[in-house]
């Protein structure tokens, strides 16, 4: 993209990083943790006045892993689950966030792994019930993610096709 994607703005003049913020909180969403990486000095007043607790992942050059890594040890111990959604995705609306958590049940929020899927395919955002954290934190590494956790462990997946395309956007 030449810059973080966090920086990156919508022909309306909204970044993805608040617009994303946004889909989460009408999604239901009670509480956002942003974490920031690259440009996290230029990212943080953009999300002035959304009520989010933002994080920075200081090893960011690592990879998506870093962040993810960072935002899970961030979250409250009470937690029950922690949703994950990348700023670059941005046709993922508030109704996609709705339908992933929805089918979880409010009792099964701790061991549910759950991620919205498109034409098939496993995409974002990704549900990951408290009692998978220990486990994500241990084999998230580079630039992927909890991939590799998810692929060795049952994951439901919830169709969202008709809702988004779930592409994540790389140039402009």
């Amino acid at each position: 993209m030449g810059m973080p994607k966090a920086l990156v703005h919508e022909d309306d003049g909204r970044s993805w990083l608040a617009s994303g913020v946004h889909t989460l909180l009408e999604g239901g969403c009670d509480r956002v943790t942003v974490v920031l990486g690259a440009g996290a000095e230029e990212a943080t007043p953009l999300l002035a006045g959304l009520g989010v607790d933002v994080v920075v992942a200081s090893d960011w050059a690592d990879g998506m892993s870093a962040s993810l890594r960072a935002g899970l040890r961030a979250l409250p111990v009470d937690g029950e689950a922690a949703l994950v959604l990348l700023v670059d995705l941005p046709d993922v609306t508030a109704a996609v966030v709705r339908r992933v958590v929805a089918g979880a049940g409010p009792n099964a929020l701790p061991s549910t792994l759950r991620r919205a899927a498109y034409d098939g395919g496993p995409g974002h955002p990704v549900l990951i019930g408290r009692q998978h954290w220990a486990g994500v934190l241990a084999e998230a590494t580079g630039d992927e993610g909890a991939r590799t956790y998810l692929a060795a462990h049952e994951v439901d997946l919830v169709d969202c096709s008709d809702l988004a395309t779930g592409h994540d956007v790389d140039a402009r």
